[in-house]
Formats: structure tokens, sequence, C-alpha cells
């Protein structure tokens, strides 16, 4: 299967194979016609390969992983789906690409596309006030939705609080305002002119979506995100703990902590967890071939009417007063160069996922393990990135004016100067 290929649709030609996809019923009365750049039906050079193969080896061991899931998809030069490890460590149970896994902070783009996708049906207004949809949040009277969505609300974030009881109580059920609390009451920031990464809006948005159709978030990101894109392996789970599939399943690992970083020989599995800790911020699931098709949609806004006002990803601001110049945050996204994506923990997986709107050029990954947070997870696809915008042309084709504003060399001193594992105490 390749990148967006569909049940319904799908035409190959000698190298390429140029894919079509209709999405029904996403912006009001219009049907949303989305033709994905043609993607060459063939491996990436060997050469190629190899970098990339070394950059994930690199990054399982940086951040104390077993196992990874990447998928690399250049249109005009060729593709790389692989699992590479096992399940954990001490366990010779190989990782394959098949298998489900939590997609953490990539929900957020979700949850902003249903707010869109209700939005262009005319269902809410994206500057409606938080307080008209969620109760008990009266001080948020000047925050829109559209304000959560693109994280300028000046709320906090729960997770450093909430991260311990997290991993140590993954099938605890949670309620989705008791979570925003925790970043709720920390001091807010000035509103609408900087961003502020914050999990805590991401959950009021999806409570003021539910609140608006009268449906759950997990039917809502079915309707608006994953029956369209024909994403049979990827939703919302509910709060019941469960692993992420009924099928195959990545499993995911912590560590115990030990004076000067993780016991890595030790890898607690927090498999079964309950979604409500993540919800409409991180609670989804997907595979790698899923989780690719959705990212490369998204990021051209697939999912709204071609003409479809306002622009989504046109107006990003700085992650941060200290970060690159080119990394940047809007729409549930990052704007990393001219990708867009997002990346994140959860319990037991960390995971990244990037795709540049104008060529198509896709990259996401996910690592068995969360003890090193979402830091290497961003940066190995950061890398993968780098190393395959250099794949030359496959036979036929011509590369695009397509680059990056960093290098693979320099994203890959980064993971490797990263230690997560530190060594057991003697005797």
């Amino acid at each position: 299967m390749h990148l967006l290929s569909s049940r319904r649709l799908g035409a190959a030609a000698a190298s390429a194979a140029a894919l079509a996809l209709v999405l029904a019923g996403c912006s009001g009365d219009a049907d949303v016609t989305y033709t994905p750049p043609p993607q060459v039906d063939g491996a990436l050079p060997e050469d190629t390969v190899a970098q990339m193969q070394a950059a994930v080896d690199n990054a399982i061991t940086a951040s104390g992983a077993s196992g990874a899931i990447v998928g690399v998809w250049v249109p005009w030069s060729g593709e790389w789906v692989a699992a590479t490890g096992t399940q954990a460590q001490g366990d010779d149970t190989e990782v394959t690409t098949d298998m489900s896994f939590r997609i953490a902070d990539t929900t957020r783009l979700m949850t902003c596309d249903v707010l869109y996708g209700m939005a262009d049906d005319g269902l809410i207004e994206l500057d409606a006030a938080v307080p008209d949809y969620v109760s008990g949040v009266a001080d948020l009277k000047d925050i829109t939705l559209l304000d959560l969505c693109n994280g300028t609300a000046g709320i906090g974030s729960s997770e450093a609080m909430m991260k311990s009881a997290w991993l140590t109580t993954p099938e605890r059920v949670w309620a989705p305002l008791e979570l925003a609390a925790f970043g709720l009451g920390q001091e807010a920031s000035t509103p609408h002119t900087a961003y502020r990464d914050s999990d805590a809006g991401y959950l009021l948005l999806g409570l003021a979506l539910e609140r608006a159709s009268g449906k759950s978030a997990a039917a809502l990101i079915d309707e608006y995100v994953t029956d369209p894109l024909d994403l049979a392996q990827t939703r919302l789970p509910g709060a019941r703990p469960a692993a992420a599939s009924d099928g195959a399943v990545l499993r995911g690992n912590t560590l115990p902590a030990i004076e000067g970083g993780y016991d890595c020989t030790a890898p607690i599995d927090v498999s079964v967890a309950s979604a409500s800790f993540g919800y409409t911020d991180s609670g989804a699931v997907s595979t790698i071939e899923d989780l690719g098709t959705y990212i490369q949609a998204t990021a051209a806004q697939a999912l709204r009417a071609e003409d479809a006002e306002p622009a989504r990803f046109g107006t990003p601001l700085p992650v941060s007063a200290s970060s690159p110049s080119w990394y940047q945050a809007t729409g549930g996204a990052f704007v990393v160069g001219s990708m867009i994506g997002q990346q994140g923990w959860v319990p037991g997986y960390a995971t990244s996922a990037y795709s540049d709107p104008a060529t198509g050029f896709t990259v996401a990954v996910t690592l068995n393990n969360s003890a090193s947070g979402s830091s290497i997870a961003a940066y190995l696809a950061w890398e993968l990135a780098a190393i395959a915008s250099k794949a030359p042309a496959a036979d036929g084709q011509t590369a695009p004016d397509f680059g990056l504003p960093f290098t693979a060399e320099q994203y890959h001193d980064v993971i490797s100067s990263i230690v997560t594992c530190a060594a057991p105490p003697a005797g």
C-alpha cells in the first residue's frame, strides 16, 4: 500500500503512482476533491536508506527505546517504510510495520480539523467564546475556539503536573475538564499574540466541539477526518483502558528512574491505557501508513474546500523567543521550514509526523518508549527529512526545488548527545 492510496480510487503507471481521493461532506454542501502528488512506486535509493537506518538506530539508542517504526515518502524518488528492533529489551518479538501505536499530539491536528470542518459547515464560529460551550471557565470569556486551536489562549499546560500519574496509573480514566484544570490553574500569559504550548487548550476545544455538535469527539474525528481519508486503522479510542488496537500493537514502554537517568534494562509495559489521559489533545491511535496518509492530507488542507477561509496555516507564530525563525506554530501544528506537522509523547510512545504541502514530501516516526519525551522523535523526523530531501529523482522524474533550513548532521549530533539510559547501580 502506498501513501494516500485508497480502496476507492487508485491508478499506477510504470514507476509512479498517481492517486486521487474524493472527500465528501467536509465543507458545507460541497464535495472536496483532493489529488495528492504522484508518488514514485519504488524504494528510495540504497545509500539514502542506509543513512536513514543509521539515524533510526542512533535514535533508538539515545531514547532508551527497543524499537521504532518509520515511514518516508519522497514523491519524486521513492518511499521507505520500515520497522526496527523488538517490542522491549529482553523480548525478542520483532516490531513490524503494521503495528498500531498512540500518535500523541498529532491528535491536536485532528481536533482542529474538526473545528475547521464544523466552521466550514456553518455549525460553529471560529471566533466563538470558549465559555459559550464549556462551563466553569468564565475567565476565558475573551478566548475564542480559534485561540485554543492556534495555541494563543495564553493558558498553561497540565503535562508537567500529570506526567507521573499518567505513567504510574495509565489505566486511570480522566475527565477532560479535570485534566485541563491543572493547566488552567497556572498563571495565564497574554493571549492572542504569542504561542504557548497547552494541552489544556485542546482538551477544552474537544469539549466545546462535543457540546456544539451533540456528538462525541471520537465520532467527530471519524466524521471529519478518518472516514473521508479512509483511515481504517486510525481513531480516538474511548476511556476504557485498552491497547492501541485489537490487532498488532507496538508495545509502549516506560523506564524506572535511577540516579543519573533511567534503567533501560527493566522496561515497564504501559501499552494498555485509557486514552482519556490524552482525549482531543493526544489520545488518538494509528499505524505508520495511516499516519503518513493523514499528515500529508492535513498539511495540504485536503479536508477543506480549496477556497476555504481563513487559511489555517497562513499566519504562524514563533514557538518561543529562543526558537529558530523557521520553527513556528499555528492551526494545531508546528511549521518547520516548509513542512507542517506535530510531535509529542504519551505513556509508552514518542511520535512525530511532518509533510510539505507543496510537494507531498512526508516523514512519520514512532519510538516505543516515552522516557525521553518527544524531542528525540521530533529530531529523528527532521534528520530523516534532511537525508531524504537529498534523494535523487527516479528515472523519468524531476526533483522539485525543495530544501530544509537544517542539516541531517545537525540533528544526528543533537540526538547523539542525549543520554537517556544510566548504568544500573553496581551490586
